[in-house]
């Protein structure tokens, strides 16, 4: 599947993107918030959580690194960060919306991982991973950043909605679903189905050698 890079696709591509880079960027302030680094750090992990996903999918799919080419998205990333970093210095902020902004980016970055990809004419398989690896290697450089264990390899059902999700949403385009209606359905399964998976524990067997 290929779709042509229309004008009003691109829009598209252009918002879903930059709202993942936002809630995305946020995450990555709220779990360096829990660490105590200062505001260039926090900076630095908002940074690589909403842009690092994004940046090797362009890298592997040879194309201008979506932020370079673009800086709005750059800039978009440290105003959030800016924000929620003055804004948690006057707020209690609950951990649980740590997660909530990570199932958001997941979810937005999901969708536009597997559209860029789709535009390249990657093949669907292809395209589907790729939103998952948009979706799942910004959280992964925070968390390693933030020296932790990465969420996606331990967390109840994280790349496993990501992927299911992106797949639903090709699903849709093929059979010539509405291009926004098809992210909205999409993203807001990936989101859904990633907090109810939080909620009740649900997770794929875990790997373990029989003694």
């Amino acid at each position: 599947m290929i779709l042509e890079p229309t004008s009003g696709l691109l829009t598209n591509l252009y918002w879903i993107t930059l709202l993942a880079v936002i809630v995305s960027s946020a995450s990555g302030v709220l779990k360096a918030g829990f660490k105590q680094f200062d505001l260039f750090g926090v900076i630095m992990i908002a940074i690589a959580t909403g842009l690092g996903g994004g940046s090797l999918r362009d890298v592997l799919l040879d194309r201008n690194v979506f932020w370079i080419y673009d800086q709005s998205f750059f800039i978009a990333s440290i105003v959030s960060a800016v924000v929620i970093f003055f804004v948690a210095r006057l707020a209690k902020i609950s951990p649980k919306y740590f997660l909530v902004a990570d199932a958001a980016g997941l979810a937005t970055f999901g969708i536009a991982g597997t559209l860029v990809a789709l535009i390249v004419g990657a093949p669907a398989l292809v395209a589907s991973f790729m939103g998952v690896m948009t979706g799942t290697l910004g959280g992964v450089f925070r968390d390693v950043l933030c020296n932790e264990q990465p969420v996606v390899f331990s967390s109840p059902l994280y790349a496993t909605v990501s992927w299911l999700g992106s797949l639903v949403f090709i699903g849709l385009l093929y059979y010539e679903v509405d291009l926004t209606t098809a992210a909205i359905v999409a993203g807001a399964g990936i989101f859904t189905a990633r907090l109810l998976a939080i909620q009740f524990n649900i997770s794929l067997p875990k790997f373990r050698i029989k003694s």
